[in-house]
């Protein structure tokens, strides 16, 4: 339990200023197919040294980076959106991470796979998820202003700076790293949820980007915590409750949300006339 605490709360504090960036950029599918095709480099990592940290985490970055570039490329020669592209990609990249665990493993290790095993975790997953956050971090401290610029006016920010591009290959670099790290503690099915669910609901709460940074991770964190009693009280897988917990989150947040909430929006305050 306390591995697993130290696990998620390092995670709480770097994926979910993933997704609230993710989310902004309307990539919210991307960091989905993403977070699927790290699956093969696992899997390949997995198959040469088993449950490696370092050899998983390795594997993982090298296929989200190649399916990543591969997309890129693609969506300039057929001149055909990026997402459509990245779909195929990461649909190929799950099929051949389950058939290379399936034909090398167990049916134990592929649900270690899909679903994680955050009461499992070891130090050396505690120490990585330790400096995925401590990366992410600093990395978005430095290009937290361009990024932003990039999502509001990518046009003005070609026009005064040529770091558009650099940018945004750095942004979903971390975003691979975080994916990855995350498959590790709860999944590569449910590593995106952590990070663009608790996005998504704290937007319902404020219009300021530093708040609404602030609610996702408060949320990642009280969900995390209530998951964690959940499947050690009852049993249940904790990945799963972690997402549930999530997900009930962003349902109350639909509705009583301060800023874009369904009551808010019936709610008309005063008018006043000079």
């Amino acid at each position: 339990m306390q591995k697993a605490s130290v696990s998620l709360i390092c995670l709480c504090f770097s994926a979910p200023l993933i997704g609230v960036f993710l989310t902004l950029k309307r990539m919210s599918l991307s960091g989905d197919a993403i977070s699927h095709a790290i699956l093969p480099g696992a899997a390949v990592g997995f198959l040469f040294s088993g449950l490696s940290v370092a050899a998983m985490t390795i594997g993982g970055m090298i296929a989200g980076i190649v399916v990543i570039i591969m997309s890129s490329v693609f969506s300039r020669i057929s001149k055909s959106s990026e997402e459509s592209n990245l779909a195929v990609f990461y649909l190929f990249s799950l099929a051949l991470g389950v058939l290379i665990i399936s034909l090398n493993g167990s049916n134990l290790d592929l649900l270690h796979f899909l679903f994680g095993s955050v009461f499992a975790i070891g130090s050396d997953t505690i120490v990585l998820l330790g400096i995925c956050t401590t990366v992410t971090l600093i990395v978005l401290s430095f290009i937290a202003r361009p990024l932003i610029l990039d999502i509001v006016d990518p046009l003005f920010l070609e026009s005064v700076s040529k770091s558009g591009p650099w940018v945004h290959i750095c942004f979903m670099i971390l975003a691979v790293f975080n994916l990855v790290s995350s498959f590790q503690a709860i999944g590569t099915l449910m590593a995106v949820g952590i990070m663009i669910i608790p996005a998504t609901s704290a937007k319902f709460w404020s219009y300021r980007l530093t708040s609404i940074l602030a609610i996702s991770v408060f949320q990642a964190l009280i969900s995390s915590y209530v998951g964690l009693i959940m499947s050690f009280h009852y049993n249940v897988p904790c990945s799963p409750a972690i997402i549930i917990s999530l997900s009930t989150l962003y349902l109350v947040s639909f509705i009583f949300g301060s800023h874009k909430g369904i009551i808010k929006k019936f709610i008309k305050g005063k008018h006043y006339e000079s």
